[in-house]
């Protein structure tokens, strides 16, 4: 006999209770024998868990395109552009390590007929960190007033992204707990140890809520993130 329940959660988990019983007879002339044998018996669920935060980092980078006649031309004069707002990127408070390197091209334009070089472009763009989010705007500010003439990003983040996690993990495994002691309860048997975890994840989820607006500059609004865990638990039953 196989009895399965179901249950449909609001962010799509599911959970799943099985009992199953196996059993075989057999006679013959004037005697019978049986023989039964029982699977070990377990429930299954997911459970899900988050924590709230504010990010308080982000990270954009910035670029420089530049064009000349010669290639040692196009270069020199993007070289010249980016130490420009590289320094001036770090005069806005943006710390010397957080300061990388991304990307650096050099590549011909052509006539309209494709055949002829007419020119050369130069591009170099570098990732800056901005650890504290409010002086997102002026750092903005700063590079390009200073030459960039590519900006890309936010992407928001948080120093203690581990500890949140681990805390929305807790969250998760306790959510599981709660619903297989539920399902245990309405199908008469009592909930044992844990046999199984499995961990599964999402990266940061942002959510469309104000927070501490810039102090200066550009405004840049880092909302609030939800950070998500989801476990795959299985008990035993007893």
């Amino acid at each position: 006999m196989r009895i399965r329940r179901m249950g449909a959660l609001a962010l799509g988990a599911a959970a799943a209770l099985t009992v199953v019983l196996v059993g075989g007879a057999a006679g013959a002339a004037g005697e019978t024998s049986a023989a039964t044998a029982v699977s070990p018996r377990s429930i299954t669920v997911t459970g899900s868990g988050a924590a709230l935060s504010v990010p308080n980092r982000a990270a954009f980078s910035f670029g420089v395109t530049t064009q000349a006649k010669s290639a040692a031309a196009a270069l020199n004069g993007n070289n010249t552009e980016m130490r420009k707002v590289i320094d001036a990127v770090k005069r806005a408070g943006v710390a010397a390590r957080d300061v990388q390197t991304s990307s650096v091209s050099l590549s011909p334009r052509y006539s309209q007929n494709g055949e002829d070089i007419v020119g050369y472009t130069a591009s170099n763009t570098v990732n800056a960190t901005i650890r504290r989010v409010s002086r997102s705007g002026a750092v903005i500010d700063a590079a390009v007033g200073a030459g960039a003439n590519q900006v890309y990003g936010p992407t928001f983040t948080r120093s203690d992204e581990t500890v949140l996690y681990r805390r929305a993990l807790s969250a998760a495994v306790a959510n599981a707990r709660g619903k297989a002691q539920t399902l245990a309860g309405a199908s008469k048997v009592r909930l044992g140890a844990v046999r199984s975890i499995v961990e599964s994840s999402a990266g940061p989820i942002p959510i469309a809520e104000k927070a501490a607006a810039a102090d200066v500059g550009t405004p840049i609004e880092p909302g609030t993130q939800r950070i998500e865990a989801s476990v795959t638990v299985e008990f035993a039953l007893r």
